[in-house]
């Protein structure tokens, strides 16, 4: 199973903590921020350590009952450091996120384009299996839970650490040392109790992301899928089946919520009866004159201060849990190796003519299930030679291996002479331009749906392939010209508009090798027969490749080559395979008998 399913955890999973020390490269690219900002943590822990301390020789002071307008001096200067010790400590927490922002956020734009980048390096297997919507989900929240780590383990779990290193010094200096075994003690317990429980409800929180990301990718897929959707009538049948998942979703999330009301049962007992054990402590010791009223006020201050960021310490490491999570699934993204990969200094690949040899080939996409068996043959500099068959018979598998989508499970493919796993990948691809069978265009305008074959194309070349792919009669007919948006996957667009919209992409790209996957498989007789023409123009001085169904559109090949079941049955020009009355005469005379042509590609 490859990497990325939904439920490639299991519910007892446990995070690898070692993703913590993983993120330290992202600290070191602002090393002088991060430095600052411990620097403005440390101050902001020590101001709010002291001011209990004012407080104390506040209440003493008043305590003690002097009179007069000088004895008003002192408690006034002790009341403008407590506020000043008060405003300090937040005014360097703020500063110490404002300096700390730009590390956090850096760190997500670099991850995020570093899965991108990923994404794009993997084989065109992991995305034909991959379900986009979960995928999509898991993205964000690893990315965000990189931003929460980084946050949050330096600037809530140190400090609240550091916090209770410094009060329990004072305590223990100033103090009763009972005090501080009493702390020590309800943290103690409080820490285990919070990760064990913890720990027991992780489940629930994976069980409510794995159903979120079911349900959303439920819903991305039937919205893709909207007009056969809307085709079978099938509104309600998605909507429950889309209903389902929500349901499982809304189960999930109302066992993550009781086990969440459990954990903040459990904390707040722990709380309470701390706080009832060690004020009972200081009552007894104020009652008998041991300590002072002002004493008596700072214990009970700094028993606040101490546990409000613990209690949010129980919330932080319940976060931290599951951003580890998430994170863990990035970084198993992440660490996905390609199957299809540059080797060491690979040279980039020289075309000098383009002739193309597949040598032997044999390909499976899994062991057991072999496509192509021994496939040989040539495809001359500047021919054009045709491959057809029934659907299922591998013809599109050589124009994948061809592009190296995939590599060849043994034999190689050449081109000039050179093996094209022996080349890069960049230099490979950019001598071949594809018209596929299923374009699909990104959600923008015509205009850059068309130059995204060759990005930085002048207008004049863009307008030049929009004329010479037959689009500019339909082009003048929109408002907004080339500036019209195509929508999602180009839906807004008929077959043959998205059909003529790929040629005109290929021809700006201008490579020495075509590769025509049924290249007019949604245009009407009229358009074909002008895309034809089209293509024959720019395919005269190239090297071409053409997958056809239809084999009406190829009958002018220098080569026609039949397959079927993964192995060349015959071969020869359109003419030579009549005479011989075979499997393409038969395929011919029933597609003219019928006026169609065999269906879907699916080899």
């Amino acid at each position: 199973m490859r990497a990325y399913a939904d439920n490639d955890y299991p519910a007892d999973h446990k995070p690898d903590w070692r993703i913590i020390a993983g993120l330290w490269p992202y600290l070191t690219e602002f090393r002088g921020r991060v430095i600052v900002a411990a620097i403005f943590l440390v101050t902001a822990k020590l101001a709010t350590v002291a001011t209990p301390v004012a407080l104390k020789y506040i209440v003493d002071y008043l305590d003690e009952g002097t009179a007069g307008e000088m004895a008003l001096l002192l408690p006034t200067l002790l009341v403008v450091a407590y506020g000043l010790l008060r405003f300090s400590g937040t005014l360097f927490n703020e500063l110490r996120d404002a300096v700390f922002a730009r590390v956090a956020e850096r760190a997500m734009r670099r991850v995020s384009l570093r899965v991108f980048q990923h994404l794009h390096q993997l084989e065109l297997g992991f995305h034909l299996d991959r379900r986009t919507g979960g995928l999509a989900r898991d993205i964000e929240r690893g990315t965000n839970g990189i931003s929460f780590l980084l946050r949050f383990t330096l600037f809530n779990i140190v400090p609240t650490l550091l916090e209770l290193l410094m009060v329990a010094g004072i305590l223990l200096f100033a103090f009763n040392p009972s005090y501080v075994i009493a702390i020590v003690i309800a943290v103690a317990v409080y820490v285990v109790f919070s990760i064990k429980v913890t720990e027991w409800r992780t489940r629930f929180v994976r069980e409510a992301n794995a159903r979120d990301n079911q349900s959303n990718s439920r819903a991305v897929d039937s919205l893709l899928n909207y007009e056969t959707v809307k085709y079978f009538n099938n509104e309600a049948f998605e909507a429950e089946r889309y209903d389902e998942d929500l349901a499982d979703w809304e189960q999930a999330r109302l066992s993550n919520r009781l086990s969440l009301a459990t954990l903040n049962a459990g904390q707040a007992l722990i709380i309470g009866v701390t706080l009832i054990v060690i004020m009972g402590m200081a009552v007894r010791e104020a009652a008998m004159g041991e300590i002072s009223l002002g004493d008596f006020t700072m214990i009970n201050a700094y028993l606040i201060q101490l546990f409000i960021p613990l209690n949010a310490l129980g919330f932080v490491y319940r976060e931290i849990r599951q951003a580890l999570v998430n994170v863990e699934r990035l970084f198993k993204l992440l660490g996905e190796p390609p199957k299809v990969v540059d080797k060491p200094d690979a040279p980039a690949l020289a075309v000098s003519g383009g002739h193309i040899s597949f040598e032997a080939v044999r390909f499976d996409y899994q062991p057991g299930r072999e496509i192509l068996r021994g496939i040989s043959f040539e495809i001359p500099a500047g021919h054009k030679v045709a491959v057809v068959g029934a659907s299922g018979a591998g013809k599109s598998t050589l124009a994948r291996l061809l592009f190296r989508f995939f590599d060849v499970t043994r034999g190689r493919i050449t081109i000039d002479g050179q093996d094209i796993r022996e080349v890069t990948q960049q230099s490979l691809r950019e001598a071949i331009g594809v018209v596929p069978q299923d374009t699909v265009l990104f959600n923008d305008t015509l205009y850059r749906n068309i130059a995204y074959g060759r990005p930085g194309a002048s207008d004049a070349d863009v307008w030049r392939a929009v004329r010479m792919a037959h689009l500019a009669d339909f082009v003048e007919t929109l408002p907004e010209g080339l500036e019209t948006r195509v929508g999602e996957r180009g839906l807004k667009l008929s077959g043959g508009e998205k059909q003529r919209v790929a040629i005109a992409r290929v021809i700006l790209k201008d490579p020495p090798i075509l590769v025509l996957d049924e290249a007019t498989s949604s245009l009407d007789s009229v358009s074909e027969q002008e895309i034809l023409d089209a293509l024959d123009e720019i395919a005269s001085e190239r090297t071409t490749l053409a997958i056809a169904h239809r084999l009406s559109t190829v009958r002018d090949a220098d080569r026609i080559l039949v397959m079927a079941n993964g192995v060349i049955v015959e071969s020869g020009t359109h003419e030579t395979l009549l005479a011989e009355q075979g499997y393409y005469a038969r395929l011919w005379e029933r597609q003219q008998h019928e006026g169609s042509f065999v269906g879907p590609e699916e080899g």
